[in-house]
């Protein structure tokens, strides 16, 4: 039947509880702003911190949901198209976690793609699964790693068919899209199920202007942030799963294992909302979100020398479609990297998503366009004139190279658990990793535990360093030393 999609019953719940005006005799200890520090309450609004509630009876328990959290989920779930919807307050990473552990036991193997984000090592950890890496295509022309194909999919499940789960991550940063209609049928046709990072995914399949989603292309789960695309807040992610393959009850057991029993019901309630939005005016979302996008592709294609990642990278490199609405410029043949060309829009007030070697990311939803949108893509104008008045050498390399392949001697978990030393990164070749290194963002790991540290390895991360890319993962944050097994 039907769902009534018009309505927030989550959001409902919370306001009723305010209006009654109950006295807080329970968590959280500020008491509804009462004891709040007087300028965070004063930022945050009266209605926010009244409305930080804890466990009430009237609102529902997120560890079994039969309330109105279980019938905002189930909205969510109707309108993605899946059998269940599970809210995470832990962002992605909780949903990618779960998913993993949903659908694979201890000591079962999963492909994937070596530009996944970092978040999948730790929910191969948590669950002691064997990856299997495969290396995606890679564009030379913007320094990129873009999609695996059905081709190299079917060739590792012929090689290895104790493979239980194919991960993907589509689309990946830059809105490529793989083609997962034909991955999810070689998958299973083996007899494995198709997992979906979707982080980058929670507005397709509301508009013919963007790619379709993950589950209407047969994947069996999926991983949506919310919070990055759409309304929610930070932090706030959706995990939808099909039980045609997948056992609904372990989703469920898992997901109430990996969330906190003390969630943040404004985050719960700005998914219910975040929902409420999509259902009612998705499709005018996406095209507000792609108009915008495009607007700020016109002042960036006035340009000469600058390349922008556009629709025509499909059908090639693995990619099956194009989310227009990240607006991706390589700077290379300007003769700056993407970082200098973030800094000196940061110095102006515009603030973009990712930079790397070559390239620039504007991020763009349905929240731009608005009355201040023209005065932004001015000033966005006025810094690139300014730059390519004083354009300097060409890179030698159009971006930058490409992530070295890993070399794995020791499984994940039994080098994660294993003795640890501390070494000078320039002396560490040869030595078998003991912990995550990648560069954020986008989060791509160069470095797992187990895998062995190379030459190639050393030199692709000083170059990053160089770069000024923010290091994640190692205990050492400036990246002069990394933890290896101890010998």
């Amino acid at each position: 039947m039907q769902a009534d999609q018009s309505k927030m019953p989550l959001l409902a719940a919370m306001l009723q509880y305010k209006k009654e005006r109950v006295y807080p005799f329970h968590t959280p200890g500020h008491k509804g702003g009462r004891g709040m520090e007087p300028l965070l309450a004063g930022e945050l609004g009266a209605g926010a911190v009244q409305m930080d509630v804890s466990l009430m009876a009237e609102l529902d328990d997120i560890h079994c949901p039969t309330g109105c959290i279980g019938a905002a989920q189930d909205l969510a779930a109707q309108l993605y198209g899946s059998d269940r919807c599970f809210f995470a307050v832990n962002g992605t990473t909780q949903a990618i976690h779960a998913m993993l552990l949903t659908a694979v036991k201890p000591g079962g193997k999963v492909l994937v793609p070596r530009n996944a984000h970092r978040s999948v090592a730790g929910g191969l950890l948590l669950g002691d699964l064997e990856p299997v890496y495969i290396t995606p295509q890679f564009d030379a022309a913007f320094g990129i790693n873009t999609q695996v194909t059905a081709a190299q999919v079917e060739a590792a499940l012929e090689q290895q068919p104790a493979i239980k789960a194919v991960f993907l991550t589509s689309p990946n940063y830059y809105g490529q899209a793989a083609d997962i209609k034909a991955i999810a049928k070689a998958a299973h046709a083996r007899g494995a199920v198709l997992l979906v990072d979707e982080a980058h995914g929670p507005h397709l399949g509301f508009s013919s202007l963007l790619p379709p989603s993950a589950l209407a292309c047969g994947a069996d789960a999926c991983a949506q942030s919310t919070h990055k695309i759409v309304g929610a807040m930070t932090q706030c992610s959706m995990l939808q799963v099909r039980g045609e393959r997948l056992d609904l009850e372990r989703a469920a057991d898992v997901m109430s294992l990996l969330t906190t029993t003390s969630p943040n019901y404004l985050l719960l309630a700005s998914l219910d909302a975040a929902r409420f939005q999509l259902a009612s005016c998705g499709r005018q979302m996406s095209e507000q979100a792609v108009a915008a996008a495009d607007r700020l592709r016109l002042v960036l294609q006035s340009f000469d020398g600058l390349r922008l990642l556009n629709e025509d990278c499909v059908g090639s490199n693995g990619i099956a479609a194009f989310d227009r609405t990240k607006v991706t410029v390589s700077v290379a043949d300007w003769g700056y990297t993407g970082v200098e060309v973030a800094d000196c829009l940061r110095q102006a007030g515009v603030a973009v998503e990712l930079t790397d070697a070559a390239n620039v990311l504007f991020l763009v939803t349905y929240g731009d366009g608005g009355d201040d949108y023209d005065a932004v893509l001015a000033v966005i104008k006025q810094v690139f004139t300014k730059l390519g008045q004083n354009k300097k050498t060409p890179q030698t390399l159009a971006a930058s190279p490409q992530l070295p392949a890993p070399q794995q001697a020791l499984l994940l978990r039994q080098a994660f658990d294993s003795a640890k030393v501390s070494v000078p990164l320039q002396n560490a070749a040869g030595r078998i990793c003991a912990e995550q290194v990648s560069f954020y963002p986008p989060g791509i790991p160069v470095l797992l535990p187990g895998e062995l540290v190379t030459e190639a390895i050393i030199a692709y991360c000083e170059n990053m360093k160089n770069l000024r890319l923010p290091v994640s993962g190692p205990a050492d944050g400036s990246l002069r030393e990394i933890r290896v097994v101890l010998e």
